[in-house]
């Protein structure tokens, strides 16, 4: 009888921290419409240090301040530089960008991470690459080069073309994209139960008050909109983050990692409408290939 409690308790814990993942997923894809407008109003450095900084109160409220004692050295360590640069990469990215429609693209550079999570696993796991994994891959990086061609027919000219007029902002995004696959592998193997979010987010917060400090900030526009917006963004990002880290220990992995492959086109959608953006309808056709080279990832390693 008692095992049988146990067992449910067990299912119930699970069942709750995939929830939790799939609210984490939806928050995520608000994250380049809210960064970016935040960014606009505060500065790509100063918006996004702001950003973690209240997330970072958040999350301290909710859930504590960290044991640090109790974290594994290996997880300690990795999991706060992958995580930390991650986020660094990934807001001034979007921070830097040249314009809205710009950033939506950058977004999609982003996206590429589930792919990279599954290559990385297969290496992990001394597997060798299918010729379905091969094709995903090559599906992923193929409509990526389609969304950063922009307007223009698909051509090497066009796509270095778009690179070149901001190539630190898409070399943010790819590197953040490699970064993350990395800290989503290692998160389940090192963390061993612990949950490093709030003291990750600490550290992103004085990382980036450090560029602050040796950068030309932007002025900042305070106003009512511009601080409620703010206030939006850093709940909405840390609220995913830590929400996502107790699904991957805790919840079912292979449910929210075949959720997240859509993630591109859940995200496309509310950057679209939060910035105001129209989006060709090649760019969307970029996007559906992103995510259906993502999901053939995951098919080619479902066993």
């Amino acid at each position: 009888m008692r095992n049988k409690v146990l067992i449910r308790k067990m299912k119930l814990g699970r069942h709750a921290a995939t929830f939790y993942g799939v609210v984490s997923i939806l928050l995520w894809s608000t994250m380049v419409g809210l960064v970016r407008s935040t960014s606009e109003n505060f500065g790509p450095i100063g918006g996004a240090a702001l950003i973690y900084s209240i997330g970072s109160l958040v999350l301290v409220a909710v859930m504590g301040l960290p044991k640090i004692h109790l974290f594994p050295k290996r997880y300690l360590f990795w999991g706060a530089f992958l995580f930390v640069s991650y986020e660094i990469c990934f807001i001034l990215a979007l921070g830097l960008a040249n314009n809205r429609q710009q950033a939506i693209e950058l977004g999609m550079v982003n996206y590429l991470w589930p792919s990279f999570t599954i290559a990385l696993a297969v290496l992990f796991n001394r597997q060798r690459f299918s010729v379905l994994l091969i094709i995903g891959l090559i599906l992923a990086f193929v409509g990526l080069l389609w969304v950063i061609s922009g307007d223009q027919p698909l051509s090497l000219n066009a796509i270095l073309s778009n690179i070149q007029s901001n190539p630190l902002s898409y070399a943010l995004a790819f590197i953040g994209a490699l970064l993350w696959a990395f800290y989503s592998n290692i998160t389940k193997r090192m963390s061993n139960g612990c949950n490093g979010m709030v003291l990750f987010f600490i550290m992103t917060s004085i990382g980036l008050w450090m560029l602050f400090i040796f950068s030309t900030p932007a002025p900042f526009n305070i106003s009512v909109n511009s601080v409620s917006l703010l206030l939006v963004t850093a709940i909405a990002t840390g609220g995913a983050n830590a929400l996502w880290t107790v699904a991957i220990i805790k919840g079912n992995v292979a449910f929210l990692g075949t959720l997240s492959y859509f993630t591109p086109v859940i995200s496309t959608a509310f950057s679209s409408m939060l910035l105001s953006t129209a989006l060709t309808l090649g760019f969307w056709q970029g996007v559906l290939m992103v995510t259906i080279g993502s999901i053939t990832c995951f098919i080619a390693t479902r066993r």
